[in-house]
């Protein structure tokens, strides 16, 4: 049985390094220049909805746009720190066991990672950055919690991931005998803006459900300067909001919501699948050597 469950993780492991190996041969994409986010339709066909699609994020958020009570069920628990610069942002891969309830559906968390400045705005004005949580649920939708964040107080609950950031691109590291948690990432009061947008890179999936919460968790000016310092500029600016409307999320009914129609994921979702097998299988591969 053994045998078998070994070989049945290697089996995944190489499907999804394969995955990620053919993901990687897509076009280079960044935020400078002729590969910067006015180009990224151009640079593949498959990130045509980065230039074509009507729903796209981030967008900007009318300081009156109308909000939604705190109803997001956060059932965080804390994570091992997975972290990784991939080239685009600072991640972190959450362990399984992450989720949010939006109206008794469960969306699981996958991953967060950073933007400075803000993607979204509020009334034409960036904050100092941005933190993405992105979930997924049983049935393949996507729901992802944006948190603005400005310049204030040191927020020790980021210690965990500031302490262990990446300055260059590489490869997912679970830090040692560190843990953070991510409901304390969020602020204390989670009234939220909600509309139907897309993923914010390449290749600009739409279908994506965005909660972006109206209050700012504060950052001091060293830890801002810190991710910064790695990646100062790393936002795509805003998008026109065409016809959609801010929503109140107690409104939506199941064949209302957007779907995901299929597109491919993001390079990062797939180098998400990777850090969580990978962290599995060690976790596997210890057990199999205590016992």
């Amino acid at each position: 049985m053994r045998k078998m469950a070994t070989l049945s993780l290697v089996a995944v492991l190489s499907l999804t390094l394969g995955l990620v190996a053919l993901a990687s041969e897509g076009a280079h994409w960044g935020y400078d220049g002729e590969e910067g986010p006015t180009h990224w339709g151009d640079l593949s066909p498959d990130y045509a909805a980065c230039s074509e699609g009507m729903e796209q994020s981030p967008i900007d958020i009318p300081a009156d746009a109308i909000l939604n009570p705190a109803d997001i069920v956060f059932n965080y628990q804390p994570t091992a720190v997975n972290i990784v610069n991939n080239g685009h942002s600072i991640m972190v891969t959450s362990d399984p066991g992450s989720s949010i309830q939006i109206h008794g559906k469960t969306y699981n968390l996958l991953q967060f990672h950073f933007h400075a400045l803000s993607e979204h705005t509020v009334g034409g004005d960036y904050y100092d950055m941005e933190g993405h949580f992105v979930h997924q649920s049983a049935d393949g939708q996507y729901a992802v919690v944006g948190v603005l964040m400005r310049r204030g107080a040191e927020n020790a609950a980021y210690a965990p991931v500031w302490d262990n950031m990446p300055a260059e691109e590489g490869e997912t590291e679970t830090i040692e005998g560190v843990t953070v948690d991510p409901a304390a990432l969020l602020p204390a009061d989670q009234t939220y803006w909600h509309y139907h947008g897309s993923f914010t890179t390449p290749p600009c999936t739409e279908g994506v459900m965005w909660f972006v919460l109206n209050n700012a968790v504060e950052l001091s000016d060293a830890q801002i300067g810190a991710f910064e310092a790695i990646y100062d500029h790393n936002y795509r600016p805003v998008l026109p909001l065409n016809a959609r409307t801010f929503l109140i999320t107690a409104d939506e009914h199941p064949e209302t919501m957007p779907e995901t129609g299929g597109a491919a994921l993001p390079i990062e979702g797939l180098l998400l699948g990777l850090g969580t097998l990978t962290a599995a299988a060690g976790v596997y591969l210890r057990r199999r050597k205590a016992a």
